[in-house]
């Protein structure tokens, strides 16, 4: 596929650089604090690096503070072998409400988000904008069907759409209509209005899992 410029060009990046530099510089005292928690709590690797699909289908690492388990795809595999009821609920949605692989720290984390802080990092680098699609692994490909294409054409963000509409309270399938939604009506209020929204729906924990 063709290299392009992402959706919103130099105006949304600018305001990613702005936003996430500054976001990181206030916030780097919280980070090292967490990982001083995990040191203690549960010793193992700080950051979890997952390979998702970027812009223009291009493939980057994505990183978020760790809050699995070290051994969580065998946990996950023997969840799914012996609970039909988890099972349906993993391929309908991909996401566990009652995930064994969490540990007690990273369920905090993921309730409050700070476990995505270090997305921060890949913002920076380009990866991902602080707002758009939610980052989707290869195997879900399949499931976006022709809006597969919308989704390549912007990087994939910090938080989005779905997160302030639900986040893991709604199906795959509007998931998938609002990563659509949001690249055919892009604009930088609407970047600004759904960060706005980000705050009060991580303060209140809306949709957590």
């Amino acid at each position: 596929m063709a290299a392009y410029v992402p959706l919103g060009g130099h105006a949304k990046r600018g305001l990613d650089i702005l936003v996430a530099a500054s976001a990181l510089v206030i916030l780097s005292p919280l980070m090292l604090f967490i990982m001083m928690l995990m040191k203690i709590t549960d010793p193992g690797p700080i950051f979890f690096g997952h390979k998702r699909v970027g812009f223009d289908g291009k493939h980057f690492h994505c990183f978020k503070f760790r809050s699995m388990a070290t051994n969580s795809a065998e946990l996950l595999q023997k969840l799914l072998q012996s609970d039909p009821v988890a099972k349906a609920e993993w391929e309908a949605s991909q996401k566990l409400r009652n995930d064994p692989r969490v540990t007690r720290l990273g369920r905090i984390l993921r309730e409050t988000s700070l476990d995505e802080l270090p997305q921060l990092i890949n913002v920076l680098r380009g990866d991902m904008s602080l707002v758009g699609p939610r980052p989707i692994v290869d195997d879900e490909i399949p499931r976006y069907s022709h809006r597969i294409s919308a989704y390549k054409r912007v990087r994939p963000g910090v938080t989005g759409m779905w997160q302030v509409n639900g986040r893991s309270d709604t199906s795959y399938g509007s998931r998938v209509k609002f990563d659509s939604y949001y690249v055919r009506n892009w604009s930088i209020l609407l970047d600004l209005r759904i960060l706005f929204k980000t705050i009060g729906v991580v303060l209140k924990r809306d949709g957590s899992c």
